[in-house]
């Protein structure tokens, strides 16, 4: 599958080819979701690991809908009018991570600027239908910046998620061209108010690499996240999903994913992953162990 478009598209390099994954029980599971009628970001947004995560049983539900009221261009989302909050979206996801028999459930969601709450009522009662339905899961968040409204975050901290997680995505000098609509410090004071409402809770985020960023911004930005309390890291390449969207400045070498993921540990982080296909909810299980 490529993920580079374009007349004058980049080659892929070796360390970003990788074998098809085994079936195993990715029919099992895209048929339960279509049962659902569930979203998933692994499909929203082209997720180059959606054949492997399938395959072992296991997706990040995307909820509130499949369209976003933002336009970030590096975002494989759809940026449209949304449709209204489904009230029934809450038990389904339960029942799809019942089925899965999942331990550790991710759920995101679309940025809805349209709403009060930004959806921070919805998010809440998806903590409850999964508590309800697999006492014994943990709930890991990742979730919008909510405008800015920090009383939402308090809503969704206050659920009790397992991990909050809040993504910056590139450093502050490329927000204008990757984020538009976001903001970096406003990102920082979500995982910072998150932090505070439940301190000894994980908070976590995560950047794209490839996007013109250099190593020593990034650096930078590890270190803000600490400042701001965050323990949890992913590093990732940016892959471009479609030509409509900001292509590849770099491929990162897998070196220098070691190279950041060793100094993140240094300025404190307490799980870190760090590698070409590393996304937000890649083995969040195993992340969040780390943290632990």
């Amino acid at each position: 599958m490529s993920y580079e478009h374009g007349t004058r598209a980049k080659r892929m390099p070796v360390w970003l080819r990788r074998p098809l994954a085994r079936p195993g029980q990715g029919a099992e599971v895209t048929g339960v979701l279509d049962e659902l009628r569930l979203n998933t970001v692994c499909q929203s947004a082209k997720c180059p690991n959606r054949g492997e995560c399938f395959s072992e049983g296991t997706a990040t539900f995307l909820i509130m809908g499949d369209a976003c009221t933002r336009g970030c261009r590096f975002c494989a989302v759809e940026s449209r009018q949304p449709a209204p909050l489904d009230a029934d979206e809450p038990a389904r996801v339960a029942e799809a991570a019942r089925r899965f028999g999942l331990r550790h459930v991710v759920v995101t969601s679309v940025t809805r600027d349209d709403l009060d709450d930004g959806g921070a009522a919805h998010f809440v009662a998806v903590i409850r239908a999964l508590r309800e339905a697999v006492p014994a899961v943990a709930v890991e968040v990742l979730t919008s910046d909510f405008g800015g409204r920090m009383e939402c975050v308090d809503v969704v901290a206050d659920a009790a998620p397992d991990v909050f997680n809040h993504n910056l995505e590139t450093v502050p000098r490329l927000y204008g061209s990757v984020r538009p609509g976001a903001d970096y410090r406003r990102s920082l004071s979500v995982l910072a108010r998150a932090k505070d409402a439940r301190p000894a809770a994980p908070t976590k985020s995560g950047l794209m690499l490839g996007l013109g960023e250099t190593a020593d911004e990034v650096r930078d930005v590890m270190a803000d996240l600490r400042a701001h309390g965050v323990t949890m890291l992913t590093l990732g390449q940016y892959l471009r999903p479609s030509a409509r969207h900001l292509p590849v400045a770099e491929f990162v070498e897998p070196g220098v994913f070691t190279e950041l993921a060793r100094d993140a540990y240094k300025l404190g982080f307490e799980a870190v992953a760090a590698a070409p296909f590393v996304r937000s909810s890649y083995h969040a299980a195993e992340l969040a162990g780390d943290a632990s």
